[in-house]
């Protein structure tokens, strides 16, 4: 896999029929699996939009063993995989309650046939132990996994535990997946995961990444993910960018919508390198440790209808407390735009009817001068543009002149904010300065030698000639406004002045949290 790392750094470096509970947030049975309590979100002086309470109130599978399914035992090692082994394509496995185990070998694992399905009754659990790197691994197509737990499995860095091989086709739905190291899930092309709980995992509740790509048609759906990167690995690896609650490497396709992402140890939502058309709607994105929603080097995305409250108060304050004048916030489009030629739905990044309440900070538009195509400070190493397949094409002299002057970068272009309402209150956010920035900004450009953007060309751009543009906005609280570079922090008056033009027809009532 890639290497990645945070980009948003001041200095330049060279280096079926579901029962969703989004809608409700119902109930599942009185027999369901015992559950660790999960927070409830708090109160606020927004309309709170109900939530995917899954993991404190799991849906139950069938009881009995549907027709023609296969029981499994749990009191026989391995019985599991052995019988996917012996079984042909297309077979349902029903798990009986209790606790499953794979045989006591790091490799042991579960190797489905295309179209397999495995249901679990109410208390049945697949349990790593400790020992097993991978539960469902292999690359078999189709295969649905429902109403079961999985738990205690021991993938490396970067790897996932139930569809280990980022096989096409699968359906996970109505599962817990926690307790893992590594990621929860991988994913597949037209992978549907739906009203699933994930969480506490070591690194990711799911890490849609597939070598070569062809992720397309992604659907998450009514999931709580919570409590992920529990093996803190930006402390381990700093900078790695290897982090999230989901992760989303070269996805083109992608319905984000109705989940509770809450309490991860990093970002909530972090799409990273040529993602595109993606829909993020009606979430409920909070108390994340870092961003809620970090859409970095990609295109063409709808953020709409989405709740987002208490973020980024460990990693914006920690970078504060550091003297960092950059302005982190809740959402951060990162070398992001909207690109014409691409298709998707969209042909811009559109940012509207959101609630953002007493985050770190509001929306960042961040494009970095120095990381383009071929550079070395283009740390999504070996990547280029979705507009240059031939990253070697980047290069002097024929980078300096058009098409590749424009198609070797990532843009921050086309970008549309508007009609969102942004709350802070410093009192809760318990700050005094940093954390109530709304930006569009860049460095001055130094690195490599024979960059053609260095200088100010690249915050010319992004703040005037990008077509990035905030309007019909409510503001609640001391904001303020950040242009061009970190330094010019300007009043909301300088901001819809002359000079800049952006918020037309947006009111502040600078009142709240003073």
């Amino acid at each position: 896999m890639r290497n990645t790392r945070r980009h948003w750094v001041w200095a330049a470096a060279p280096l079926a029929a579901l029962a969703l509970l989004t809608a409700t947030g119902c109930d599942g049975p009185p027999d369901a699996p015992a559950s660790r309590p999960t927070a409830a979100p708090s109160t606020s002086t927004s309309a709170a939009r109900a939530v995917a309470r899954v993991c404190a109130h799991p849906a139950a599978g069938p009881a009995k063993a549907p027709a023609g399914a296969v029981p499994v035992d749990p009191a026989v090692v391995g019985d599991l995989a052995a019988k996917t082994k012996s079984s042909p394509p297309h077979t349902t496995f029903w798990l009986r309650p209790g606790r499953h185990r794979l045989d006591p070998d790091r490799y042991a694992q579960v190797v489905p046939k295309t179209g397999d399905s495995y249901l679990g009754a109410p208390g049945a659990v697949l349990d790593g132990g400790k020992k097993n790197q991978y539960a469902f691994a292999g690359t078999a197509r189709d295969v649905t996994i429902r109403y079961l737990t999985v738990q205690r499995f021991v993938a490396p860095q970067n790897e996932g535990v139930v569809n280990h091989d980022s096989a096409d086709g699968w359906v996970i739905e109505h599962t817990t997946v926690q307790d893992n190291s590594g990621a929860g899930l991988m994913a597949g092309a037209r992978q549907r995961v739906r009203a699933n709980c994930l969480r506490d995992n070591g690194q990711y509740g799911m890490n849609a990444y597939k070598s070569g790509g062809g992720i397309t048609g992604l659907v998450v759906e009514g999931n709580e993910i919570t409590g992920n990167n529990t093996d803190d690995w930006e402390r381990r690896q700093q900078g790695c960018g290897c982090t999230g609650g989901i992760k989303f490497w070269d996805v083109d396709g992608a319905d984000i919508r109705g989940n509770w992402v809450h309490g991860n140890h990093g970002a909530g939502l972090w799409a990273d390198t040529d993602n595109n058309d993606f829909l993020v709607e009606e979430n409920v994105l909070e108390s994340n440790d870092g961003a809620a929603l970090i859409y970095e080097t990609s295109y063409n995305a709808i953020i709409r209808d989405n709740t987002v409250r208490r973020n980024n108060w460990t990693e914006g304050r920690r970078y504060a407390d550091r003297g960092d004048t950059f302005p982190y916030a809740a959402l951060y489009l990162s070398e992001s735009g909207g690109e014409p030629r691409i298709r998707a739905r969209t042909d811009h990044i559109e940012v509207y009817r959101n609630v953002l309440e007493d985050n770190w900070s509001g929306i960042t538009l961040w494009e970095n001068a120095d990381r383009f195509c071929n550079s070395p400070a283009n740390t999504s190493s070996g990547d280029c543009t979705l507009l240059v397949k031939d990253t070697r094409r980047c290069a002097e002299p024929a980078i300096a002149k058009a098409p590749l002057y424009g198609d070797c970068r990532w843009k921050t272009q086309r970008v549309d904010i508007h009609d969102n309402r942004f709350v802070l209150d410093k009192s809760v956010v318990d700050c005094t300065q940093m954390c109530d920035r709304m930006a569009v900004l860049s460095n001055y450009g130094t690195y490599p030698d024979w960059s053609p953007y260095k200088g100010e060309k690249v915050a010319e751009a992004i703040t005037y000639r990008q077509h990035n543009r905030w309007h019909g906005n409510v503001y609640v609280g001391p904001w303020k406004f950040v242009a061009y570079d970190p330094s010019r922090v300007l009043d909301f008056d300088d901001w819809q002045g002359p000079d800049y033009r952006q918020d037309a027809g947006s009111t502040l009532d600078p009142g709240a949290g003073d």
